[in-house]
């Protein structure tokens, strides 16, 4: 699956999040509804979550609307950009022994 960080975003507040749920929808070409039949929310929820409308925004059903679009949320310590399963990742891809 794609990572977040491959788009750019940089999270500081609920209001990049509603914004980078958006990208990562239009950047996976799928329609709000699309997304949410694939995560089985409401097609509501996923506009809901996109314009914040009444603060709406749950974590839960935050993963699974990002993992419906192909990405992962994960947490990644501030200035580093990749994760130490990325790493574990490549040394695998140059010595498949691992």
């Amino acid at each position: 699956m794609a990572k977040i960080d491959a788009l750019g975003l940089h999270m500081t507040n609920l209001a990049d999040v509603s914004d980078m749920l958006k990208n990562v929808r239009r950047e996976s070409k799928l329609s709000q509804e699309e997304l949410a039949r694939r995560a089985g929310v409401a097609r509501t929820t996923v506009a809901r979550m996109e314009t914040l409308a009444k603060s709406d925004m749950s974590v839960s059903v935050l993963v699974r609307l990002l993992e419906a679009a192909g990405y992962d949320l994960k947490f990644v310590e501030h200035g580093h950009g990749r994760t130490l399963e990325d790493i574990l990742a490549e040394q695998r891809s140059v010595d498949p022994n691992q």
